[in-house]
């Protein structure tokens, strides 16, 4: 399994809210937990399900580094909850599949962190 950082967890597994105006990049670490010693990501590929004819949520970028890999996505609509799909491929070809949701939501400061 892959390290997640900033995700939630219910019952149906990992995602991560997102307000509909941000343009964030969010990250799996894949060397961590799950690839092994003698081996490399060498390609990655990203997929959204549902898209939304109106604001859709965008792939911007998506990418590689020392095992990890990224996705750079924005817009979205609020209220809805897309999936992420991450395929890679390895050195040797094989390849693996893992996915989370985007809850899209407005967004707001904690009365915490007003001053």
């Amino acid at each position: 399994m892959a390290t997640k950082t900033g995700f939630k967890q219910d019952y149906k597994g990992s995602y991560i809210s997102k307000d509909p105006e941000a343009r964030l990049i969010y990250s799996v670490d894949w060397a961590t937990e799950w690839l092994p010693a003698s081996s490399e990501i060498t390609a990655v590929s990203h997929s959204l399900s549902p898209t939304s004819a109106t604001t859709p949520l965008t792939i911007e970028d998506q990418g590689i580094q020392d095992g990890v890999t990224f996705v750079e996505l924005s817009g979205g609509v609020g209220g809805e909850i897309y999936t992420v799909e991450v395929d890679i491929t390895l050195g040797d070809l094989s390849q693996e599949t893992r996915r989370f949701r985007i809850k899209c939501e407005e967004r707001y400061l904690r009365s915490e962190s007003v001053v």
